[in-house]
């Protein structure tokens, strides 16, 4: 409780870091500006165009449907990725038999194509919710798993020795030794097993369903509405960014305060 407390107490000095972000987005903004001048509406809308788009698009509720429908399907899928990934990684990392074996499955996952994935979880699974939820585990587990491995496997044995040879105790060791250091390895596989999670599911959504943010982005294509397709990529965009920097950036920081 006081962990949670202190995150929000110290969540205002946060934002107020966060000018060096605004700042390289802004630079972006003009950059995008620069290339609607180059390049004419139809290859590239300017920012007021899109965010006017975007603005009458939030007045719409199914827009807000179809965030829901996908943001349900992107947690869901990374939900399950992340337990299943973090907890096999850390079993695999424990043993040495075990990691190894875990090599070659690992390899087969990450250089299977999404698009292929997709297309097999569509036969498998029809046209749905279970296909966009299927694809996003395949995706993102194995970053995840890779991470929670890697922590396990580099956890140095003289500190281990160190703390029973003191006879810490069990909490004492989990919390101040253990969980730190593996922290620093799940935490940034959790940040890309996310981005992932979140791309897959609306290119999934775009081939295998018709509903969610990915078929509107279809509907879109299909209609040459440039406007309206950079709008809903904004919204992924920011929906991405709200949950990585205003809620698993602060928790970073604040776990990652012992390397202070």
């Amino acid at each position: 409780m006081k962990f949670i407390l202190k995150i929000f107490k110290d969540f205002p000095a946060f934002l107020w870091s966060g000018w060096g972000a605004i700042a390289s987005i802004l630079l972006f903004i003009g950059a995008w500006d620069l290339g609607n001048q180059l390049y004419g509406d139809l290859v590239l809308p300017s920012p007021t165009q899109t965010f006017d788009t975007l603005f009458l698009m939030l007045k719409d509720p199914e827009v807000w449907e179809a965030i829901q429908i996908t943001l349900y399907r992107a947690g869901v899928g990374f939900g399950v990725s992340l337990l299943l990934g973090t907890f096999l990684g850390l079993l695999a990392g424990s043993f040495a038999t075990a990691s190894i074996m875990s090599r070659p499955i690992v390899t087969i996952l990450v250089g299977m194509p999404p698009i292929a994935w997709i297309v097999l979880a569509m036969i498998w699974f029809g046209m749905g919710d279970l296909t966009v939820i299927f694809t996003v585990v395949v995706a993102s587990f194995p970053i995840v798993f890779v991470g929670a491995l890697q922590g396990a496997r580099t956890l140095e044995g003289d500190l281990t020795e160190m703390a029973n040879s003191f006879k810490l105790p069990f909490m004492m060791k989990v919390f101040d030794i253990y969980f730190p250091h593996i922290f620093s390895y799940i935490f940034p596989a959790w940040v890309s097993g996310l981005g992932m999670a979140w791309k897959i599911v609306v290119m999934a959504e775009l081939l295998s369903t018709s509903d969610g943010i990915g078929a509107s982005l279809a509907v879109a294509r299909s209609q040459l509405d440039t406007p309206t397709a950079l709008a809903l990529v904004v919204i992924m965009i920011a929906s991405l960014m709200i949950v990585e920097y205003i809620i698993l950036e602060p928790i970073k920081r604040e776990v990652e305060l012992w390397r202070e």
